[in-house]
């Protein structure tokens, strides 16, 4: 039987897989270790890998990451290291889209249901919520609730 410790090992060696080793100065084995990565400093071609990865355009994730488009460019043009909120944002939403993919067991499903809008989120689509303050943690919750069998 596989244990919760190895499950959240794979979980954040995939993490670190997603966005580059070179590009994670701390160890991640917990999400408090985002705020100690953040701290270190994030180049900002961590952004490239996440959307190569999970094939988003930059225009998407600029709005997953609460900024403009333009902004974003930038960003890149500079070759500039992220702000520590950034930072946290972008390593939440990593997190997210790896516990989707674990709790629907495909990549595909999970984006559709990202998509569609949910009674248990008050009819909104989950991926409204994702540039929101907090609105990242409700959507795992609710992934939670869906992998133990208790949605409603």
């Amino acid at each position: 039987m596989i244990g919760e410790k190895e499950i959240t090992t794979e979980h954040y060696k995939k993490f670190t897989e997603i966005l580059g080793k070179e590009n994670i100065p701390v160890e991640i084995e917990s999400p408090f270790d985002f705020i100690h990565n953040a701290n270190e400093g994030i180049n900002v071609g961590v952004i490239l890998n996440f959307s190569r990865y999970f094939n988003l355009s930059k225009e998407l994730v600029a709005q997953f990451l609460d900024i403009s488009e333009p902004t974003l460019y930038r960003w890149f043009k500079a070759n500039k290291n992220l702000e520590r909120n950034f930072s946290v944002k972008l390593f939440e939403i990593v997190d997210l889209f790896i516990y989707g993919e674990e709790v629907f067991g495909n990549r595909d499903i999970f984006f559709k249901w990202l998509g569609l809008p949910n009674q248990a989120m008050g009819g909104m689509e989950p991926k409204e919520l994702i540039d929101i303050p907090g609105g990242v943690s409700k959507i795992k919750d609710l992934l939670g609730r869906i992998e133990h069998g208790v949605y409603s």
